[in-house]
């Protein structure tokens, strides 16, 4: 299962993608997006330290490319856009309803945590 990862603070790289990988095997970890350039530079490398902490395989796990790490306010498009078959929203709740609507017209499945968005 090819996941996405909008969000890269710290239950995107912590908890988000961690309990994701942990659930199941085969899954990778090929797209990430924020608005933010020192989440996106710093979220490689407290991903793989959270997987190493849990035991995971980070080289079968962390499939993140230059080319597949997106920033900006387009950022949950590119992500969505890029091949993946599930993304997982941990951006704040005042985004995540223009985020979920495009990933559920996309076809995507979509784990989002709570709350899910502000009304």
């Amino acid at each position: 299962i090819k996941v996405g990862l909008v969000g890269c603070g710290g239950r995107g790289t912590g908890a988000g993608i961690i309990d994701c990988a942990e659930s199941s095997p085969g899954i990778q970890l090929t797209a990430i997006g924020d608005l933010f350039q020192d989440h996106l530079e710093a979220a490689p490398e407290t991903i793989k330290k959270n997987l190493g902490r849990r035991n995971l395989a980070v080289d079968d796990i962390y499939k993140v490319t230059k080319e597949t790490t997106f920033l900006g306010f387009d950022a949950y498009q590119k992500v969505i856009d890029s091949g993946v078959d599930m993304v997982i929203l941990t951006t704040p709740p005042n985004f995540r309803p223009q985020h979920f609507k495009y990933a559920v017209e996309a076809g995507k499945h979509v784990f989002i945590e709570k709350p899910i968005a502000v009304d």
